[in-house]
């Protein structure tokens, strides 16, 4: 498949997601943008939400993380799960009895300002990061095996990639994003249904065949509780999991927009619920496939590509989809779920950041209705500008596999949502609010110099996913060391 057939591909797909926004975004209206006028039926956004929580990420990133981690990855999954039904039966009612727009609103109603803001800045580094590092994935996969072939550079690959998105997404908002999601989140399950189809058949399996043979075997090891030390302890893993949903899902911006467009708590509570149980089985299948793929690679000498003269195993999926003789079925729909699914997540973090930024650091509510609308626009075109300049840096600082880099910045920036939040559904206390930002950062600036301590320092103990909670909880201390003294007591 051609660097020329591709890019055709690519916008064919575009014109459909516009013609989408056309009718999805006729009224132009702020409500529509950030709210979806709390129409959204929830089958169709529990449906999207499966591509938005994947993401381009899960798409390249997870089968090539295989070779090195096996089917460890599916003990984060499972603390997913519990994390998922902790959003549904005790967030979700309370954005819901509280009608916000902004979930971080609820800081403002519990504790003030501050801790308002500083719930609000960290989801906004968070989700810039977060979207960054997925649109970082699909753009070094089009740059490998479409714009190199014409000489283009990264860093206009980059802007093209948002430039697409800000124009499906500027008028409609998150009522667009609700049903351009549900399309791509078709793409990319189908993408991978058909992979694993085809390269089986090339193999001479059937997909049983595979399920029982010897050379899956060597990749399909799910649980370690050997080694507590290690990072990939299932104990560690599963609790990670569990803390990274609470805080990537149920205190996002991002997702939690798409679940408060549902019409009442029920349905949200449904979607939710449905959702993370369908996800367990679609987070396995890409790990068969990322099983499947090392195995084709060694049966037919696939060499994993090089990025900047190192080996890339995020990027032996494209490789072996467009290159290794499987047939245009596979390339053509492995370039429809890669694009499904880097813009399933983007297009709504785009989204979500201009909601906050507007919300919760403009007060959009307060200005004129006319202006209002100036004011989001605006916005949405700087966020763009913003993604840009860090998906560019990405390229001169990334040295790890990106979902691995992407859970890493979690555990760092999802810390002070998860303490304030913790505090304020599990205690009564006030607290003094004007302190909040102190307790945040220095609990940031200590789990930073944790995460750098050597392993021998700490007996051969590797530190995973488990800062995010560690983060957390020195936030919950902190939080008590500046809480106010209770005055009837």
């Amino acid at each position: 498949m051609t660097a020329t057939h591709i890019l055709l591909l690519i916008g064919a797909y575009f014109l459909v997601l516009v013609l989408i926004s056309y009718f999805t975004g006729r009224n132009d209206s702020n409500t529509d943008f950030f709210k979806a006028g709390k129409q959204s039926p929830w089958f169709v956004v529990a449906f999207g939400m499966i591509g938005a929580s994947l993401s381009g990420v899960t798409f390249i990133s997870v089968p090539g993380w295989v070779a090195s981690s096996e089917f460890s990855y599916m003990q984060v999954v499972f603390g997913y799960l519990v994390g998922y039904f902790v959003i549904a039966f005790i967030l979700l009612p309370i954005y819901y009895r509280l009608n916000v727009t902004s979930i971080y609103e609820y800081l403002k109603q519990r504790f003030g300002i501050v801790s308002y803001k500083v719930g609000a800045l960290s989801f906004f580094i968070s989700r810039v990061l977060g979207a960054s590092f997925r649109l970082f994935l699909v753009a070094i996969v089009l740059q490998q095996f479409v714009f190199d072939a014409w000489n283009i550079p990264f860093e206009l690959t980059v802007v093209l990639s948002i430039l697409l998105i800000w124009i499906y997404t500027f008028r409609g908002g998150i009522k667009t994003i609700v049903w351009t999601d549900t399309l791509q989140t078709l793409f990319m399950l189908v993408s991978v249904g058909l992979s694993i189809y085809f390269i089986n058949q090339k193999l001479g399996w059937s997909f049983s065949e595979f399920l029982g043979s010897d050379e899956l075997k060597q990749y399909s090891t799910i649980f370690f509780t050997d080694d507590f030390f290690e990072k990939n302890h299932f104990i560690k893993s599963f609790f990670g999991g569990m803390f990274i949903t609470i805080c990537m899902t149920g205190l996002d911006q991002d997702m939690m927009q798409k679940n408060l467009t549902c019409k009442n708590l029920g349905d949200a509570q449904k979607n939710m619920v449905s959702f993370s149980i369908v996800l367990i089985a679609v987070n396995f299948v890409f790990l068969l496939l990322g099983a499947l793929l090392f195995i084709y690679a060694d049966a037919f000498q696939v060499a994993t590509p090089l990025m900047d003269g190192a080996p890339k195993s995020d990027l032996l999926f494209p490789e072996i989809a467009l290159n290794s003789g499987l047939g245009i079925t596979v390339a053509v729909t492995f370039i429809l779920g890669l694009i499904a699914a880097a813009y399933s997540s983007a297009d709504s973090a785009l989204t979500s950041l201009t909601t906050s930024f507007c919300v919760d650091f403009l007060n959009i509510d307060k200005k004129d209705p006319i202006q209002q609308k100036t004011v989001r626009k605006k916005t949405h075109i700087w966020m763009s500008v913003l993604l840009v300049l860090v998906v560019i840096s990405f390229k001169y600082i990334l040295d790890r596999n990106v979902i691995d880099g992407l859970l890493t910045v979690a555990t760092y920036t999802y810390g002070p949502l998860l303490g304030l939040f913790a505090f304020g559904i599990l205690t009564k206390h006030q607290i003094k609010d004007r302190f909040v930002w102190v307790v945040a950062l220095a609990v940031v600036l200590i789990i930073i110099g944790v995460a750098n301590v050597p392993e021998e320092f700490l007996g051969g103990y590797a530190i995973g996913y488990e800062l995010l909670p560690i983060n957390g909880l020195l936030t919950f201390i902190g939080l008590l060391l500046i809480r106010k003294k209770d005055l009837s007591a």
